[in-house]
């Protein structure tokens, strides 16, 4: 049995990413789905900013002290 041509190659992934940074985005990660062949490039101005709750904004601050 033969093996199938892949749907994605390291190619279209580095091809895609480069396109998004000469676009001016900040590539934070890539998502790729091998069984439709589909590449989706998300950039660091796509992910919603989560505001800090009080304990994470406290120990942000250095507060904290390591056991």
């Amino acid at each position: 049995m033969s093996r199938r041509k892949p749907l994605i190659t390291q190619a279209d992934v580095s091809r895609a990413v480069k396109g998004a940074q000469s676009a001016g985005l900040k590539v934070q990660r890539v998502e790729v789905d091998p069984a439709t062949g589909r590449i989706v490039v998300v950039s660091g101005d796509d992910l919603p900013v989560k505001p800090l709750d009080e304990f994470e904004a406290w120990k942000a601050k250095g507060n904290a002290h390591s056991a």
